[in-house]
């Protein structure tokens, strides 16, 4: 088995293995009672439940430095009670309620998960501080920056261990661009250039991929706030810390179909068109639309150019090209081009990588019980939600916003 360690600020190793098989030997077994609220949406069920938590559970548990393994016992918890025990019942949990104020009570489970509408995250999370659960959540942490410090004080007041889902760091893709930029392989980095998106069907004669929610101010959609806290973290761990932004938002397709069919005015950006300064000197700007057809090696794709090498990442795959393998191209327009340029790139190997959701959980877990360095705490996640107000105050007042330190 290959493990894949990769380093972040702030974290002293983060190592990736392909899942663990079951271990055959004695072993202490320590549970761990997860309350999962939102786990009947999109994200919530297939990526936490299914992909990291059931996955977990399956292959017997997180091991932990003295031999003992961690078992997660999650208890779903959201409005619709019909969903909730359909659900379990898939998966063969016996645990589910719409009782989230009885759920807290419960002592004996001691992690509140949320991955919910955002509209209700800092509302919810403040609750299950109050209650004394360490906290994992998905992002934004809120919909305001005010809110988002409130709810990280009152989890460092509170004394208990918080985190948030910083997915795209784990994603193979990524993970390959992080070890050429150890390696040090692009000798100085000049800039960054992403590409995020597609196009999503208005929901009329094609159902929407999204929820609807995600195109209504009133229930916390946008793709800034969604997609500026993603950028904040990816920035700040893999090329450089965010100094400001100049951030254009656009509503392309001001009316869509839900989930009933009926049609809604979509009155939040749907398109935003962000250019970052960096620590260092790095420029990047990063295209995110539910409005755009793909043609590029994937939904996302990293593009960064340094003195020594490029490199080109995506979800899964990262191709290079060095300096010495730089091709020389002159402009002619008056001539088929001669050089095949994708062909002149090389594909960084390794496909041995574990969902990047279910590895996060892991570190998340042999934080709690083994003291592991976990920096993706809610601070982070205040960050994301830092940047995407800067960037809808940058498209409202058309200018640049620095983006001061976070006093937390």
């Amino acid at each position: 088995m290959t493990d894949w360690t990769m380093s972040f600020p702030g974290n002293d190793i983060v190592r990736l293995a392909p899942t663990e098989k079951r271990i055959p030997q004695e072993m202490a077994q320590q549970r761990l009672g997860i309350i999962m609220n939102g786990v009947t949406g999109r994200m919530g069920m297939n990526q936490h439940l299914i992909r990291s938590i059931l996955a977990i559970r399956a292959q017997g548990g997180v091991a932990l430095k003295n031999g003992d393994r961690v078992m997660p016992d999650p208890i779903l918890v959201g409005r619709n009670e019909a969903k909730l025990a359909q659900l379990a019942k898939a998966h063969g949990l016996t645990r589910w309620t719409s009782n989230l104020n009885a759920a807290l009570k419960n002592r004996e489970d001691t992690l509140f998960f949320d991955a919910a509408t955002t509209k209700l995250r800092a509302q919810l999370l403040r609750k299950a501080i109050a209650a004394g659960k360490d906290i994992y959540c998905e992002k934004p942490i809120a919909e305001t920056l005010t809110d988002a410090v409130d709810v990280a004080r009152a989890a460092k007041d509170a004394g208990i261990r918080h985190g948030v889902v910083q997915d795209k760091l784990f994603l193979p893709g990524l993970l390959k661009l992080k070890m050429l930029i150890d390696s040090g392989f692009f000798g100085r980095i000049l800039a960054v250039r992403g590409e995020f998106g597609y196009w999503v069907f208005e929901g009329d004669w094609q159902p929407a991929q999204r929820p609807s929610w995600n195109y209504r101010k009133k229930d916390g959609g946008g793709i800034i706030l969604d997609m500026l806290c993603h950028w904040r973290y990816v920035l700040d761990n893999l090329f450089g810390e965010v100094k400001s932004v100049s951030c254009l938002g656009a509503t392309h397709i001001p009316k869509r179909w839900d989930e009933n069919g009926k049609p809604y005015k979509a009155d939040v950006d749907d398109a935003a068109y962000a250019t970052f300064q960096l620590a260092d000197g790095v420029v990047a700007h990063i295209n995110s639309s539910w409005c755009t057809r793909v043609r590029r090696d994937d939904l996302v794709t990293f593009h960064v150019d340094g003195t020594l090498g490029s490199a080109v990442a995506g979800l899964q795959k990262c191709w290079s090209q060095a300096r010495v393998n730089t091709p020389r191209p002159v402009w002619n327009p008056d001539v088929p081009q001669p050089i095949k340029f994708f062909e002149t790139w090389s594909e960084v190997p390794g496909d041995n990588y574990d969902n990047g959701f279910k590895a996060e959980w892991e570190i998340f877990i042999r934080h709690l019980y083994d003291g592991a360095p976990f920096k993706w705490t809610l601070v982070e996640g205040a960050k994301g939600v830092q940047l995407a107000e800067a960037g809808l105050r940058s498209w409202k007042e058309r200018r640049w916003i620095d983006i001061p330190a976070l006093e937390v």
